[in-house]
């Protein structure tokens, strides 16, 4: 079947049919002049308004005739008549009008392999291309490991997986002979809630890991409990003993408490393929490069790889830096970066030939749960990655020291003085970059706490509990509360008896008042602040309650601030285009 399913024999390009429509800013699946044209009218046009005057015996209007005289030197067609619309949409044409105009970039996956789908929906023609792409995807059930459907109005986690296993051809001379694919690459993609913000954070293959027991899918529908080790490497967690994508994922949860909603999965020929498919990414050098292990030549400065060569640049450990993995993880995040700037640039979304071939390339290249396997949820998955902006998607790595137990320094380990945070902040879909805080329309009755009188700062009389926020914060906001801001009716009530993500103020009704001079103190949204009951203080008064949650960004600091303080990570973004060294 051609890319019409009209089941021809000749061969088409479908990238040869699929052609913009300035007018509408869609693709559109076309006929080429040869193919056979189907006898079916056109879209129909209006019934004439019952209060249209001067009908013909032909039962057209004056009014009709006059709209459709002919510009000088132009052919008017005959008018249609009007016939039944046919039962099935015709293959090939577009289907109903899309109700707006894109505004912008057209739908793509990214990520080895692992971003870059277009969305190609124009009919029949169109839906058939798709269930195409859609074969092309492998699926793994993972069970209980990931999320059993993706929603796209929620927060997401995707882990992104780059194997050693040796698919297409010329790749004989890469990974381990006979290996089944270890988790060689790993990237923990976390989308915000908002869609304001992305963090992909890099996940060394040698971190030391307790990797715990997993039940994996067999080939003949059955399940196997595979044991786990402890204080292994991060890639064996895929492969070694029959371990799955799964097993990954809940190791990933075990060692940093995040827990991953969906896989994707790609080989070393991924980069091959999708590289070739955008022409090319440009990438930069500090030092000219003549790698004989990777085989990687680059001249100092920038430069176009794409293939083979795009596939030595992100093996390459030899090139940059100390020769280890942790600088490949650098050069391997900078690659991505101008691979993502590549698919969305002008110069591919308007191509429909690359689009196709991107298309093609990364589908052929995935393995994903089973849960987003289908057409449908690729595209709503695709739609909502579209949504972050390019500047605010971080790029950064688990925090690691050396391996504390080996002379001879082979792996790493978490550090513990700043890992635990760059977790809570994913966990708690905290941005590592300053995004500015969106106007939310929320619902009048929510909005309206903000409005009305306050007190004077010195009237309100509040407790500060710590339900999440870095240790000794309750007692640091307290002292900001009596010593800058005049609130010196004020108390530490110690830890709240459970950790919250966001900050909360609790009052009754007849403490409303206060609330907002608190919240204005505080840089408090509507939402934050939760009517309700007041409690008593430790002079027997009745008070409202402060819960510092994860979002706390420090005493003094409002809540609705750009910035937020975060560990002192090397980190990077999507728009930004570095140089190797």
């Amino acid at each position: 079947m051609d890319a019409q399913g009209r089941g021809r024999a000749d061969d088409v390009d479908p990238a040869d049919q699929w052609v913009l429509n300035p007018r509408t800013g869609e693709y559109e699946l076309r006929l080429s002049p040869s193919a056979p044209q189907s006898s079916v009218p056109g879209p129909r046009r209006g019934a004439p308004r019952s209060g249209d005057a001067s009908r013909d015996a032909g039962g057209s209007t004056a009014g009709t005739a006059r709209r459709r005289t002919a510009a000088p030197g132009r052919e008017v067609p005959p008018q249609r008549r009007r016939r039944p619309a046919p039962e099935e949409p015709v293959p090939g044409r577009r289907g109903r009008r899309p109700e707006k105009k894109s505004k912008g970039k057209r739908a793509l996956l990214w990520v080895g392999g692992s971003t870059a789908f277009v969305v190609l929906v124009a009919g029949v023609g169109g839906y058939v291309y798709l269930k195409h792409l859609e074969g092309n995807v492998s699926t793994t059930d993972v069970g209980s490991a990931g999320s059993s459907s993706f929603k796209k109005d929620e927060a997401f986690n995707i882990l992104i997986i780059g194997t050693d296993k040796r698919t297409g051809e010329g790749n004989e001379g890469y990974g381990d002979k006979g290996s089944v694919g270890h988790a060689d690459t790993n990237i923990l993609l976390h989308v915000s809630e908002d869609r304001s913000n992305a963090t992909a954070l890099s996940i060394p293959r040698d971190l030391i890991v307790d990797v715990p027991d997993c039940e994996t899918k067999q080939e003949d529908g059955t399940t196997k409990i595979i044991s786990g080790t402890s204080n292994v490497r991060f890639n064996t967690s895929l492969g070694e003993s029959g371990r799955d994508a799964g097993c990954t994922m809940r190791t990933v949860k075990e060692a940093t408490g995040i827990q991953p909603d969906h896989f994707m999965m790609a080989d070393f020929n991924a980069v091959k393929t999708l590289t070739t498919a955008v022409g090319g990414v440009d990438v930069c050098v500090e030092k000219a490069v003549d790698d004989p292990k990777s085989h990687l030549k680059l001249p100092a400065g920038e430069s176009k790889v794409e293939g083979e060569q795009a596939l030595a640049f992100v093996r390459t450990r030899h090139a940059f830096g100390n020769e280890g993995d942790l600088d490949r993880i650098k050069v391997q995040q900078q690659f991505l970066g101008s691979l993502m700037r590549k698919m969305s640039s002008s110069d591919t979304l308007t191509s429909p030939t690359k689009l196709v071939k991107l298309a093609e390339a990364a589908t052929n290249a995935l393995t994903v749960d089973k849960a987003i396997g289908n057409v449908g949820t690729l595209k709503d998955l695709a739609l909502e990655l579209k949504k972050v902006p390019p500047k605010n998607i971080t790029f950064t790595t688990v925090p690691v020291i050396d391996n504390p137990a080996e002379k001879v320094k082979a792996t790493v380990v978490v550090n513990e003085a700043t890992g635990p945070q760059v977790f809570d902040m994913i966990r708690n879909d905290i941005s590592f970059t300053e995004v500015k805080q969106k106007e939310k329309k929320e619902a009048a009755a929510v909005a309206a706490r903000l409005k009305g009188e306050q007190s004077e700062p010195s009237e309100v009389r509040v407790r500060v509990m710590n339900g999440g926020a870095p240790a000794g914060s309750a007692q640091q906001e307290l002292s900001y509360l009596q010593t800058d801001a005049g609130v010196t009716k004020s108390e530490n009530a110690g830890n709240a008896p459970a950790e919250v993500a966001k900050t909360t103020l609790e009052y009754a009704p007849d403490q409303a008042d206060q609330a907002r001079a608190l919240a204005e103190i505080l840089g408090l949204s509507g939402a934050a602040m939760k009517p309700g009951e007041s409690v008593t203080n430790s002079q027997g008064l009745p008070t409202m309650t402060l819960t510092l949650g994860k979002d706390f960004k420090g005493a003094g600091v409002k809540l609705d601030a750009k910035s937020i303080e975060t560990p002192d990570l090397d980190k990077s973004t999507a728009d930004q285009k570095q140089c190797a060294s």
